[in-house]
């Protein structure tokens, strides 16, 4: 007796959605060390992550805007842009869409504030912490940030 395959279904494809963020690296000088300001949030499985102060880019907002107010909102710390660092581009599922995801870096100088996740209107940051830039890498989740962060670093020490 011959098996027939079974016929198989076409797949579903769900609908792509582009999403632009932005946020970055803010530098504060300490006792002669850069530091910059990090959060911490937790993951849709409750895992926490350390992550870049980064957010979506508000009606009307430039992307340098967008960056300066997210940096304030979930960090307390205010600052101005100084340069881009990059984009970090990736994608991630939804259970009703593919979200195409472009988060744009910048490097930003303290210009006050104090740290604390309080002005976070989302309430998606659950700590904030000053991290010494040139370990930061130990703490940051992602290989991303993780590059973002060496990048900025590179950049305030001229070697990029």
């Amino acid at each position: 007796m011959t098996t027939l395959p079974r016929p198989t279904r076409p797949e579903r494809r769900l609908p792509a959605v582009r999403e632009t963020s932005a946020g970055g690296v803010v530098v504060d000088v300490h006792e002669g060390r850069a530091r910059i300001a990090i959060i911490a949030r937790r993951n849709r499985s409750g895992r926490v992550e350390w992550c870049l102060p980064k957010g979506h880019v508000e009606a009307g907002e430039t992307l340098v805007q967008t960056a300066e107010r997210e940096v304030a909102e979930e960090t307390g710390i205010k600052g101005r842009v100084l340069i881009d660092l990059g984009i970090v581009e990736y994608w991630f599922s939804t259970p009703s869409h593919r979200i195409h995801k472009m988060v744009y870096h910048y490097l930003l100088e303290r210009t006050g504030g104090r740290l604390t996740i309080e002005e976070d209107p989302d309430h998606e940051a659950i700590d904030a912490a000053w991290a010494p830039l040139d370990e930061v890498h130990r703490t940051l989740t992602f290989p991303n940030e993780r590059r973002i962060a060496r990048v900025a670093w590179q950049r305030l020490a001229g070697t990029a």
